[in-house]
């Protein structure tokens, strides 16, 4: 798709058009939610501080990619007429995200009692990484402590080795910001019926270990070994790892089901009695070092072009730069490029009511940040008063 430089008032599409979130501006698995619910057409409006916060890693706004697809404005959350303001935009909106420490919103004046008191439809989500209650809702933490307590972290690694840290992919963003999501649309669902609206705890611990419940029955049914990297998709097997090439890169293998692992193994020439039985786990070890002696044989995209269309379960291991070019993604038009920046499209997809093409990050007083709220002169008074940092 082309460039997302159209203005912001440009029409909304998707599935959420219509629907109306405050977002209050934080870092990480908010933004991802605000992001995700923008994407799909909702309106957002972004919330900023005055004064000058640390929010997550500093870079130039275009490369913001979570604050696309919304307008957003600066208040000073200290200042009681500033309050009052957002508590107005708060009585317009359907939804509002907010990822603060637990009982900072309430001490300013916007906690859900009060929010829910002035729109009794109002679904309030809350996301944070221990959650609202419990010894360490009040304490500082980042992605990796909230997916070390959960077990997911010490599953994560490869035999003999410490466990490997991930990208905060696993806790911020599928936890936190995709389970917020859920829950406001769960909550939004709901309220159509009732005329109530709710709170939304999404704690980031929860939402981890919810991803993880395959695995904690599989614990329960004594089917995973407790050391890592010894398991049949964590790295264990032969048959479900990634394997350097001839020119330094890496191809991933992941044949499972016996007639793909055939398949695989008919496409390296290498007879299935060399490696032994697929499951048995005392031969796992001499497969590997036979299949890393193959695949050692051939660069990464020579293996990809052998391998192309066959269902042998073989994919080259891309880096960022590469992923966008590669022919599927490309076709399906995965990612895009906006204001000059390639990114992800919008995800899922929709037959009827498409997502329109996100616009680029906008910082607080972009054009018309405010038309879909408030009336011209409301907003003008705002301004006059220095309250409200929007056009």
């Amino acid at each position: 798709m082309g460039s997302g430089s159209q203005a912001l008032t440009a029409p909304r599409s998707g599935p959420l058009r219509g629907v109306r979130i405050v977002e209050f501006a934080g870092a990480g698995p908010g933004p991802m939610a605000a992001m995700l619910l923008a994407d799909l057409g909702a309106t957002v409006l972004r919330i900023e501080r005055r004064e000058s916060v640390e929010l997550g890693l500093k870079r130039p706004r275009k490369y913001d990619l979570l604050l696309r697809n919304r307008d957003s404005i600066a208040l000073d959350l200290k200042d009681a007429r500033a309050v009052a303001v957002a508590l107005q935009l708060v009585g317009k909106a359907d939804a509002l995200i907010e990822g603060f420490r637990p009982g900072v919103m309430e001490r300013i004046g916007l906690g859900p009692t009060t929010c829910l008191k002035h729109n009794p439809r109002l679904v309030y989500g809350r996301v944070t990484g221990w959650g609202q209650s419990g010894p360490l809702a009040h304490t500082a933490g980042h992605d990796i402590g909230y997916i070390a307590i959960t077990g997911v972290l010490h599953a994560i690694g490869r035999r003999g080795a410490p466990p490997t840290v991930p990208l905060n992919v696993v806790g911020d963003y599928a936890g936190g910001g995709l389970y917020l999501v859920m829950g406001i649309l769960a909550g939004l669902l709901e309220a159509r019926s009732s005329g109530e609206g709710q709170v939304v705890d999404a704690a980031i611990v929860d939402g981890t270990a919810s991803l993880a419940t395959t695995f904690f029955g599989m614990q329960a049914a004594g089917m995973l070994n407790a050391q890592r990297g010894s398991n049949l998709t964590d790295s264990g097997s032969h048959f479900y790892d990634v394997y350097q090439c001839a020119d330094g890169e890496w191809i991933s293998v992941g044949p499972i089901e016996t007639r793909f692992y055939t398949l695989l193994l008919k496409t390296l020439d290498i007879e299935p009695s060399e490696l032994g039985e697929q499951l048995d786990a005392a031969s796992w070890p001499r497969a590997k070092a036979i299949l890393s002696a193959k695949f050692r044989t051939r660069t990464r995209d020579e293996w990809a072009r052998l391998f192309a269309d066959s269902d042998a379960c073989v994919a080259p291991v891309l880096r960022w730069d590469e992923a966008p070019q590669h022919p599927h993604l490309a076709e399906r038009g995965t990612f895009m490029t906006i204001d000059g920046v390639t990114q992800p499209a919008p995800a899922p997809r929709f037959s009827r009511t498409p997502p329109h093409i996100p616009y680029p990050p906008a910082s607080p007083g972009s054009a018309n940040a405010l038309a879909e709220w408030s009336a011209p002169e409301e907003i003008a008074a705002w301004r006059a008063a220095g309250v409200v940092v929007a056009d």
